[in-house]
C-alpha cells in the first residue's frame, strides 16, 4: 500500500489545480477513465439484463422485470448507506478512494456470477439465485462508483472547469456504453451456446470495470479533508437535508427522467429488432452508430453549454429524443432499418449532448449546499444520485416486462402476436416520448445558471476569508 497516491495538501482540497482555473489533461484522462467500466455496467444491465433473463435463463418477462426491480429496491439501502459512509471517512488516502480499490475485484467477481446461468433447475430456485446474484453485482458496484462520483466536487471549483472534466469522463463513458452495447452479441457467439457466451461477457466486462476503477485510484489525488469537520446529523437526517436543496431535488427528478426514458429504448430495441426486422444481430449495429454519433456530440456540448447554458443544452436532449421515438413509432416498422439507422445517428446527437450536462451540474448543487450549510457532505448527494439513477432504469425494464407479458409476449413463439409486436412499438415510441416531454418542463424549474453559481463562489470565498 506504500504507492498509493497519497492526498494532497490543503491547498489541493479544492482541486488539484486549485490555483489554477483550469485542470491538467492527465487529470482529467486518468478521472474519467473509470466511468468507461460505470457506463459498461449501466448498459449491460439495462439494455440486456431483461433479455438475459427472459430469453437465456428462460424466466417469465414480469418475474424477470420483479427481480430487477429487487435488486433496486436493495439498493435504497446500499446506495445511501455507502455515501453517508464515504463523507464520515478520514484515512490518508482520501475519503473516496479506499472504497474504489477494495470494491474493484469484488464488483469483477459478481459481474461474472450474474451474467451466469444458474446451475439449478427449479424455477423458483432460478429466480432466487438470480435475484441474490443480482444484488451482490449492485452493491459492489455501489461501493466503487459512489465514491468515484463523489470526487467530482472535489477536483475543481470551476463552473465550466466542471462541465470540460465531464465531457472527458463521459467521453470514456460512450466508449464503455458501445461495449455494453455492441460487444455483447458478437463475444456471445464465440461460444457454443448463448448461457456460456453470457458467462464469459460477464467475465470480461468485470475484468474492465475492475481495471478502470483501479486507473482513477492510482492517477487521481484528492483533496486533504484531515481538517474538515466530520458530519454530525444522523443517516435519515442527512438524507433529509438532501432534499431541501431545491436546484439537487429539480435536477436529481429530471436525470431520473432522463434514464426512465432510455432505458425504455435500450432494453425494447433488441426486442424491436428481433421480432419486427427479423434480424437481431442488427441492434448492434444500431447502437454503434447512436453511439459513435454521442461520442462526437459531446464536445460539442461542451461549447454549446458555454454559449446558452447548461440546462439549455440539456433540453436540447430531451426534445432531439422525444422526436426521434415518435417518429421511429410512426414510420419504423415501414421504412425499414436504414431509416432506422438514420435515426439512431440523430439520437445520438440528442444523447450527446445530454451525457455530460448532468455530471456538471450536479456539483453545482453540491456546492450551493456546502455554502449555505457550512457542510461538505457530497457522499450523500451522490449516494442519492446513483440510487435515483439505478431506480429509473430499473422503473423502465419492470415496465417494459410487465407489458411485455400483458401483451402476450413468450420467447418460445416462433412469431409474436400483433399485439405484442404493437407493444414493442410503443414501448421504443410514444411512451419514452412522453417521458422526455415531461423532462424537459421539469428541467426548466432549475434555477442554477452561472451568475448564480458565481455569486455563490464569491459569498464562499468571502466566508472563508472571514475564518468560517
Amino acid at each position: 500500500m506504500s504507492d498509493f497516491p497519497k492526498t494532497g495538501s490543503k491547498a489541493a482540497a479544492r482541486g488539484q489545480a486549485a490555483s489554477t482555473s483550469r485542470l491538467p489533461l492527465g487529470v482529467k484522462l486518468g478521472f474519467g477513465v473509470a466511468d468507461l467500466g460505470g457506463n459498461l455496467f449501466f448498459t449491460a444491465m439495462g439494455f440486456w439484463t431483461l433479455f438475459f433473463l427472459t430469453d437465456v435463463v428462460g424466466i417469465a418477462a414480469a418475474a424477470a422485470g420483479a427481480i430487477y426491480w429487487a435488486g433496486k429496491l436493495w439498493d435504497a439501502v446500499t446506495d445511501p448507506l455507502t455515501g453517508f459512509i464515504s463523507d464520515r471517512t478520514r484515512t490518508r488516502w482520501g475519503r473516496r478512494r479506499p472504497f474504489m480499490l477494495f470494491g474493484a475485484v469484488p464488483q469483477l467477481l459478481a459481474m461474472w456470477l450474474f451474467f451466469t446461468k444458474p446451475p439449478v433447475s427449479s424455477p423458483w430456485l432460478v429466480a432466487l439465485w438470480s435475484g441474490l446474484a443480482l444484488c451482490l453485482l449492485n452493491t459492489a458496484f455501489t461501493i466503487v462508483n459512489i465514491p468515484y462520483g463523489a470526487l467530482t466536487p472535489d477536483l475543481t471549483p470551476d463552473y465550466h472547469e466542471r462541465t470540460s472534466l465531464n465531457g472527458y469522463r463521459f467521453s470514456f463513458a460512450i466508449l464503455g456504453t458501445m461495449l455494453g452495447a455492441v460487444a455483447v452479441q458478437p463475444l456471445v457467439g464465440l461460444f457454443p451456446s448463448q448461457a456460456q457466451g453470457f458467462s464469459a461477457v460477464g467475465l470480461i466486462f468485470g475484468v474492465v470495470m475492475a481495471v478502470t476503477a483501479l486507473i482513477t485510484v492510482f492517477t487521481v489525488k484528492e483533496g486533504d479533508h484531515s481538517s474538515t469537520p466530520v458530519p454530525k446529523e444522523g443517516f435519515f437526517e442527512t438524507f433529509m437535508v438532501v432534499f431541501k436543496n431545491k436546484p439537487f431535488v429539480v435536477l436529481i427528478a429530471t436525470y431520473g427522467l432522463n434514464l426512465v426514458g432510455i432505458a425504455f429504448v435500450e432494453t425494447i430495441l433488441v426486442y424491436y429488432f428481433k421480432w419486427l426486422y427479423r434480424d437481431e444481430g442488427a441492434t448492434s449495429i444500431a447502437m454503434l452508430v447512436l453511439l459513435v454519433v454521442a461520442m462526437l456530440a459531446i464536445p460539442v456540448s461542451v461549447l454549446v453549454s458555454k454559449r446558452i447554458g447548461k440546462k439549455r443544452t440539456y433540453q436540447i436532449n430531451f426534445a432531439i429524443l422525444a422526436v426521434t421515438c415518435l417518429v421511429i413509432f410512426f414510420l419504423g416498422h415501414r421504412l425499414g432499418m436504414t431509416f432506422f439507422y438514420a435515426m439512431m445517428a440523430f439520437a445520438g446527437i440528442g444523447l450527446g449532448f445530454g451525457y455530460a450536462l448532468p455530471f456538471a451540474m450536479v456539483p453545482d448543487t453540491v456546492e450551493y449546499d456546502a455554502v449555505t450549510t457550512g457542510k461538505r457532505k457530497e457522499g450523500a448527494f451522490y449516494g442519492m444520485w446513483t440510487f435515483i439513477a439505478k431506480v429509473g432504469t430499473a422503473t423502465a425494464v419492470v415496465l417494459t416486462g410487465l407489458l411485455l407479458q400483458w401483451a402476450g409476449y413468450s420467447a418460445d413463439l416462433a412469431a409474436q402476436s400483433g399485439a405484442t409486436l404493437s407493444m414493442i412499438r410503443w414501448l421504443i415510441g410514444p411512451i419514452p416520448a412522453v417521458v422526455f416531454i415531461a423532462a424537459i418542463l421539469l428541467v426548466e424549474r432549475y434555477t442554477l445558471d452561472e451568475k448564480t453559481y458565481r455569486a455563490l463562489m464569491d459569498t464562499e470565498a468571502r466566508q472563508e476569508a472571514e475564518g468560517r
